[in-house]
């Protein structure tokens, strides 16, 4: 075994035994090699198994430890080696993962305790009684999220004007208006985007009005009453008009419409 050695001073010493490797000590435990089998697979399944398979990092190595000393075999030490120490590097690639999840999962938690503690303290910093400052800012950054027909809605309840499809100069309009505005009516635009806002399809809509209904004490049943009242009124006056023009059909439409209005 020592005059294969010398002659091959490249051979790889290798034990048959498991387990830690002696400090100063060339010789590989077990575990730290992997052994090519020289002989062919049995089955066409065997022949995907490392030990059947020569990679680059092959080697000739020595048993000097161990059963069967002095017998030559062809070794794979490379702990890099994909075919022979594939599941080394997958535990490699799945504590890499772990602790990458880890790290994320940690940084999370960080941040959310962080904003928790920030919105607690700005909180904490709002008056007993909120100011037009503070109405403002509540306002213009629950505005900001509304879409387009909900922001219609709201220029239409206070006349503010057309929203235009950019969103920047509807923004602007807005923000104007509710500046010039007083407390009363930054307060009504406040409630009336919550309602909105709560609405996200047509029967949540009418669930959301009935509850501000209730809450601010609105006689829903006069209001509807009222509607039906001017929707009818404005029916009759419809038909009125398409009698009074198939009556007189030469006559100009003006006419006929004051006629019309006068019975």
């Amino acid at each position: 075994m020592a005059k294969a050695v010398a002659a091959k001073p490249n051979l790889v010493q290798i034990s048959t035994a498991y387990g830690g490797q002696k400090e100063g000590s060339p010789v590989l435990p077990r575990n730290k090699y992997t052994a090519i089998r020289n002989d062919k697979p049995q089955k066409k399944e065997d022949a995907q198994r490392p030990e059947f398979k020569v990679c680059k990092y092959a080697a000739d190595a020595i048993v000097t430890e161990g059963s069967n000393i002095g017998t030559i075999h062809k070794v794979c030490a490379n702990p890099e080696c994909l075919i022979h120490h594939a599941r080394k590097q997958r535990l490699a690639t799945d504590a890499a993962f772990k602790a990458e999840q880890e790290k994320r999962r940690r940084e999370e938690a960080m941040a959310q305790a962080t904003g928790l503690r920030v919105l607690k303290a700005t909180s904490d910093a709002v008056p007993v009684r909120l100011m037009k400052r503070d109405l403002l800012f509540v306002t213009e950054r629950l505005a900001a999220v509304l879409d387009e027909r909900r922001l219609a809605v709201i220029f239409r309840l206070h006349g503010i004007g057309k929203v235009n499809g950019t969103g920047d100069a509807s923004a602007k309009l807005l923000a104007s208006f509710l500046r010039k505005a007083d407390e009363s009516t930054i307060g009504r635009v406040l409630v009336a985007i919550a309602i909105l806002q709560a609405a996200h399809s047509s029967n949540e809509s009418a669930r959301a009005l009935r509850e501000a209904a209730e809450f601010y004490k609105v006689d829903v049943a006069a209001i509807t009453s009222k509607v039906k009242q001017e929707f009818a009124f404005k029916e009759k006056m419809q038909a009125t008009r398409k009698v009074a023009g198939k009556v007189n059909p030469s006559q100009p439409r003006t006419t006929a419409t004051k006629k019309a209005k006068a019975a």
